[in-house]
């Protein structure tokens, strides 16, 4: 994501004012990040929701990288994806979807408003 426009939104539904590039409370930017990407992000493996746990974010040119990690799946089958992110901010958002399992990567884009995704491996 736009690190600018992922602050702008996270600044906006939490009436606060923080800065991604250079926080004050880092942990606090943390908790807003996790809270974000967990409202807007779902990913499934065969039907069953996987628990994301942020590893931590980092600023790259105009970019916010934010890692989630998922353990204890050791294959699936199909694998789908609701992903709003950004969505309420920008109606022309499109979000690009990287699905890899054993070493087989599929990809899609999803513009806004189709926020779902499905991979069959």
């Amino acid at each position: 994501m736009f690190y600018d426009d992922l602050e702008r939104e996270l600044n906006r539904i939490n009436h606060t004012h923080i800065d991604i590039v250079k926080p004050v409370d880092k942990a606090a930017v943390n908790r807003l990040i996790t809270d974000y990407v967990k409202k807007h992000l779902e990913i499934r493996a065969d039907g069953k929701p996987l628990p994301l746990n942020f590893v931590g974010y980092e600023i790259q040119e105009d970019g916010a990288w934010s890692y989630f990690e998922v353990k204890g799946v050791d294959k699936a089958k199909t694998v789908t994806v609701h992903d709003d992110l950004l969505f309420t901010a920008h109606p022309e958002q499109i979000n690009m979807i990287h699905a890899t399992v054993n070493g087989q990567r599929k990809s899609t884009k999803l513009d806004n408003p189709d926020a779902d995704a499905s991979f069959s491996f």
